[in-house]
């Protein structure tokens, strides 16, 4: 039986371009998950946008000599170019900044302050003297009152995981300037968190078993300091606070972290409008048999696992004061958060203002897209910081996907097109043949099983050890060296085309783009994966802006399928690049450059 999958996917902030480090914790691993769940029959909504709104983005703009809007225009243009070139199949990818959005985050604030979950109190914000703006928490950086790690920033310290406010720090100082920042009086609405602790913590423990060990366990050390947290800021450039006296305040904005974490079921309901059907989004957010998976690397842990479960238990009504759902219903709780961890790059800590970078749009202007995913499927930061160096990247594409996946591909292929022209038809099979089928079918089983706990790496290494064995099965038969007996090698390359097939499927959530190619090699007809397009759209209020969307019925099915005797094949093409060694080199020069 079908179930509905919301996969929820980290909103990556538009104040620049991606960079690898980026979509090897959200991107690519939920686009994994969606695919595999598309192809057992699931009914998926894999939903994010452009989280626009903060302070960063404010002071970039004043950087680039434009407007705040200006500079989440261009950057939303170029993150969605980047993720649809990477093959990112949302059902939606939209932006914070819609009216549709703004009108959804209001209605859950509006829910939050009549169940009591949020209230005005003065508290001492953090000003820059330079330019009298309000300067964000973790723009703040000083020694934790704490453990006294000397870079905490003013919302938590990353050594001892506490939450804090800018002013509890010792020598706070501006990470924008280097300026000390003035703490001033301002008024502010707070988010009652102690007010979920004991629903927080029955939740938490119900997944057990279920979540990443690494994020449960950070998750549930949170439990130990809930602090009412603010949900506005001194800011112009934000969602309007929806209350009278408050709505027409200049400066004064609901905080960037609770509308962009709204953004989930904001798109949902963006992408249920654009459908046809404006309640579709429901069957997501309010069936039983609905679950929700939500992407993200992990120092967005405590945003997902800890302020939006209590924004939905708050608009729900069922925190330690009760209350009553908002008008939209009473909203589903995340299933499961799925946190990567970090990714550097040769040896260092991403930075794009240091230049230890390369963004999503230059490595694809260089390189296949199936490769960079591929390489974040099987050495990326799923369950550990992991290095992204480019002797490994060299190894992997030409070691493995050339090497071992497209020689398969390419010489399974080749036999048979020279020898028959056609998908031969098997004779009767040795034990060696049905021992390599079984193998291939039995992948299916276990793989899956990886893809639906998110361990990306083991099941394509699962998938790779088929091809393995597959490609030890050719050079053990020798079907080349058989000259008088055809049936044989008929019997051989129907084997082989079979395993490829199958290993096409298993590698599908991971390489779809290339997958899609082998299915047409072996005679398949319209789509088998689909792929994202982006669309430009239009608000009621005029303003245009791109969107990533698709159609991703195609034929791909999480099973192995008999290949069909008979079909016409056509000598294939390559399947990957062969990169030059050289190319180590000339990256390690730009980055050093």
């Amino acid at each position: 039986m079908s179930q509905h999958i919301l996969t929820a996917v980290a909103w990556p902030y538009a104040n620049g371009p991606r960079h690898i480090g980026h979509v090897s914790g959200f991107g690519v691993p939920s686009d994994m998950f969606s695919r595999y769940q598309r192809m057992v029959g699931n009914k998926v909504l894999m939903v994010s946008g452009t989280d626009e709104h903060g302070t960063p983005i404010q002071v970039q703009a004043d950087k680039e000599g434009v407007s705040a809007r200006e500079l989440a225009d261009r950057y939303n243009r170029v993150i969605v170019e980047d993720l649809q070139a990477l093959g990112l199949s949302y059902d939606l990818f939209t932006r914070t900044t819609t009216d549709n959005h703004y009108a959804v985050v209001q209605e859950i604030f509006k829910g939050l302050y009549d169940n009591g979950y949020i209230f005005p109190k003065t508290t001492m914000g953090a000003i820059s003297p330079s330019t009298a703006r309000t300067l964000p928490d973790r723009y703040i950086e000083g020694t934790c009152p704490i453990c006294h790690y000397d870079s905490a920033r003013g919302d938590q310290c990353d050594n001892c995981g506490n939450q804090l406010d800018p002013i509890q720090l010792i020598n706070p100082v501006s990470k924008i300037n280097g300026e000390t920042p003035i703490f001033v009086e301002t008024e502010h609405f707070m988010l009652d968190l102690p007010a979920f602790a004991e629903v927080l913590g029955s939740w938490l423990q119900s997944k057990q078993g279920e979540w990443r060990p690494n994020v449960l366990k950070f998750a549930l050390n949170l439990l130990g300091d809930l602090q009412p947290r603010a949900m506005s800021r001194d800011l112009d450039w934000g969602v309007p606070i929806p209350l009278e006296g408050w709505s027409d305040q200049p400066n004064k904005r609901l905080y960037v972290w609770f509308d962009a974490v709204i953004g989930y079921l904001s798109a949902s309901i963006e992408w249920a409008r654009r459908s046809g059907d404006p309640d579709a989004w429901r069957q997501w957010w309010q069936s039983p048999d609905a679950r929700g998976y939500y992407f993200m690397g992990k120092d967005n842990i405590v945003f997902h696992a800890e302020i939006w479960p209590a924004l939905l238990l708050g608009y729900n009504g069922q925190g330690s004061r009760d209350g009553k759902p908002g008008a939209l219903g009473t909203l589903s709780l995340p299933s499961e958060v799925v946190s990567s961890e970090f990714l550097t790059m040769e040896g260092r800590k991403f930075s794009s203002s240091r230049q230890v970078v390369i963004y999503v749009r230059d490595f694809l202007a260089r390189y296949d897209a199936d490769a960079l995913r591929y390489y974040i499927a099987v050495a990326g930061p799923e369950s550990q910081d992991t290095d992204f160096t480019w002797s490994e990247f060299l190894n992997r594409n030409n070691g493995e996907l050339v090497a071992a996946w497209g020689n398969l591909v390419n010489r399974s292929i080749s036999m048979a097109a020279k020898n028959f022209g056609v998908i031969p038809e098997a004779g009767e099979l040795t034990d060696a043949d049905r021992a390599m089928l079984e193998r291939s079918r039995a992948a299916f089983a276990k793989a899956g099983a990886e893809f639906e706990a998110s361990r990306f790496k083991n099941a394509t290494n699962e998938a790779f050890e088929v091809i393995r064995e597959a490609n030890r099965y050719l050079a053990e038969q020798e079907p080349w060296k058989i000259k008088d007996n055809p049936e044989r090698v008929k019997s051989i390359l129907h084997v082989a085309l079979q395993v490829v097939d199958d290993a096409k499927t298993l590698l599908t959530p991971v390489l779809p783009s290339s997958s899609n190619k082998i299915y047409a090699m072996l005679g398949g007809t319209g789509v088998w994966s689909g792929m994202p397009e982006i669309q430009e759209v239009t608000e009621e209020n005029g303003r245009s802006y791109p969107i990533i969307t698709g159609s991703y019925e195609g034929a791909a099915r999480w099973e192995s399928t008999p290949i069909r005797p008979g079909t016409p094949l056509a000598p294939p093409t390559p399947l990957f690049t062969k990169l030059d060694p050289k190319i180590v080199e000339e990256e390690l020069a730009r980055l050093a450059g």
